[in-house]
């Protein structure tokens, strides 16, 4: 076959593959034009879930009507300087109009800012007609219908229009994050209408922001996180870590303000959190990174959902580092979510006999009170039954109490005044021998004596790990573990490091490395495959965290094993002295597994408990 030329629209609709892949990526370009033009209102209309009706309107810088066609003509644009490595806006290939224009039926209705009349250009399968004069207010409305009627193939890679609908929310509310002071509204026949009110442009605006976007809870639940070396800076709201979900979908980066999905970032949120998450746990967070537009590739794709840091293992540090220093030093913490569940199962009728389960935790009241409306009346199990230490004629019929679960001498002596200060308060009983009850000046705690000497004895014997080299036995003969060439050398340059965790090695010839010493604490281990793990992982991220990893599981075990267990019972001075350990152990609002180490339940929630409030 002979090489020929590309007709335009061929070309177009190769660049739309790339650039449109679905009705989310129509409206991220959109939004981002919007932004770009300096709009402080944004409205975003669909239907169908973008497939018939993508409408963005905004009250930006508008497009002149003598650039009207530029604007959906290819590598045309506005927002690009001559240094091609200074990037400072969110678009700047020029390729999201013409793209669109392709394969749907596109108009631009558009009036500049201090023109008299607006103007209207279209595109329908990219046959573009003359621009024309139109009605319009300052700004400019982009209108796109029949997404992919052109490319008719594409529709069959959609999903339903449910999850196309809720995949345009999401582009929505992660641009909506980086810029608080833009008003943002989403609606249409096919949703529920989102209204993002503008905030201010400080922290406390992004915070605000981030609560409508996350949840209301996420605010009480978060820790503020700043931190810069070598001119890049960081700044965060990170999720505590009794406050988690289920994936990591509520977890967003930004890089210079533009919305990113980054592997490198979502990593090392994840090494952040190792030692306080569950393995099927993942945080919230809002990370926002600011650096030299030179230091990082925003240009990797052409939907600029990927970048290339120069340094990677510089930002991989800072973040790591970051949010292990706003966790170590937030002092102890429960989730709210965590009093709220608390609260329900107090709650008198709060859970159906019939509907178990935590899904019903947050049923509504009036659900509730159909569910038990419909159930038959049963005086034994009904909240409002009389007090079974009475008979029918009203007297006390008190039976001998059952002998206690477990230690309550603590309760005995009225505690001072500064310990119920502290955040958990002084301990007043044990109960099922595992369990601590607590007083503070305005709440109850509820401790879990296992949980949480499990995490003392955890940081207790990580402290021990760190502060100085690792004990290393040595090999009766040294182990020879052949690798790629790259890798040996990786090896060879991490091997300082490795040596303070016990692992010495050295180059062994042509790719190969010599294992003469590894660390006491693993005993008999694969050393062949842990060599090449740590390979994979100085070629990924440039550290050498396999190793520490395998080191601190080990820690987690010695742990599990040595702390208290459940089942024995504490002396009052035991419980306190457990207590204040734990106010003064970073991180010990969980345990090394994951799982919360104590429950709070305010006064306040208490009383309503019991409609004093």
């Amino acid at each position: 076959m002979p090489i020929r030329q590309l007709t335009d629209t061929m070309v177009n609709q190769i660049a739309a593959g790339e650039v449109i892949e679905r009705p989310a990526s129509v409206v991220k370009e959109l939004v981002e034009n919007a932004l770009d033009a300096g709009a402080t209102r944004i409205e975003v209309t669909t239907a169908g879930g973008g497939l018939n009706l993508i409408r963005v309107i905004d009250d930006g810088s508008g497009i002149p009507a003598d650039e009207l066609p530029l604007a959906i003509a290819r590598h045309c644009t506005s927002k690009l300087a001559d240094d091609i490595h200074d990037i400072r806006s969110l678009g700047f290939r020029g390729e999201a109009l013409p793209s669109i224009g392709a394969v749907a039926r596109l108009s631009i209705r558009s009036r500049a800012r201090g023109a008299n009349d607006g103007s209207e250009i279209a595109v329908v399968g990219g046959e573009i007609s003359r621009p024309h004069p139109a009605p319009a207010n300052p700004g400019t409305m982009v209108e796109v219908r029949d997404l992919f009627f052109a490319t008719p193939a594409r529709l069959k890679f959609m999903k339903g229009e449910r999850a196309e609908t809720s995949a345009v929310t999401d582009v929505v509310r992660r641009i909506a994050v980086a810029f608080p002071a833009v008003r943002f509204t989403l609606s249409g026949s096919d949703r529920t209408r989102l209204d993002l009110p503008a905030e201010t442009g400080d922290a406390e605006g992004t915070l605000r922001r981030l609560a409508r976007v996350l949840g209301e809870e996420f605010p009480a639940n978060a820790l503020e996180v700043e931190a810069e070396r070598e001119g890049v800076r960081l700044a965060a709201q990170v999720s505590i870590p009794s406050f988690t979900r289920a994936n990591a979908l509520q977890q967003y980066a930004y890089v210079n303000g533009r919305p990113v999905r980054d592997r490198q970032i979502a990593m090392a949120i994840r090494a952040a959190y190792q030692d306080v998450l569950p393995r099927d746990r993942h945080a919230v967070a809002a990370l926002f990174l600011t650096l030299d537009p030179a230091l990082v590739d925003v240009n990797v794709h052409p939907a600029k959902a990927d970048v290339r840091f120069r340094d990677p293992g510089l930002v991989r540090g800072l973040i790591i580092g970051a949010i292990r220093q706003a966790l170590a030093g937030a002092g102890i913490r429960p989730a709210t979510s965590a009093a709220a569940g608390l609260a329900g199962a107090f709650r008198p009728g709060g859970m159906p006999a019939s509907h178990p389960g935590p899904a019903n935790q947050h049923r509504s009241h009036d659900g509730l009170q159909r569910a038990y409306a419909s159930m038959p009346f049963d005086l034994a199990r009904s909240p409002q039954r009389p007090l079974s230490g009475f008979g029918e004629d009203g007297q006390a019929t008190f039976k001998t109490a059952a002998a206690p679960s477990g230690d309550a001498g603590a309760a005995l002596a009225e505690p001072p005044a500064e310990t119920l200060r502290a955040p958990l308060g002084a301990a007043r009983a044990q109960v099922h021998e595992n369990y601590i009850v607590a007083q503070t000046e305005d709440a109850l705690v509820i401790v879990d004596q296992h949980a949480a000497h499990e995490r003392l004895v955890y940081e207790a014997l990580k402290n021990a790990l760190h502060a100085r080299p690792l004990a290393a036995q040595l090999l009766l003969m040294p182990e020879i573990v052949d690798l790629a060439e790259d890798d040996a050398d990786r090896l060879a340059r991490h091997a300082e490091t490795l040596k303070r965790f016990g692992l010495g090695l050295e180059r062994f010839g042509p790719g190969a490395v010599a294992v003469r010493e590894t660390p006491a604490m693993l005993g008999e281990t694969d050393i062949a495959a842990l060599v090449r793990d740590l390979a994979d992982e100085i070629a990924e991220n440039d550290t050498a965290e396999t190793l520490r990893e395998r080191l601190d599981q080990i820690a987690a075990t010695m742990a599990c094993h040595g702390s208290v267990r459940s089942g024995r019972r504490l002396k009052p001075d035991e419980m306190n002295a457990l207590l204040r350990q734990m106010e003064a152990t970073p991180g010990s609002a969980t345990c090394n597994h994951g799982r919360p180490t104590y429950i709070e339940l305010k006064l306040s929630d208490i009383e309503r408990l019991f409609g004093r409030r």
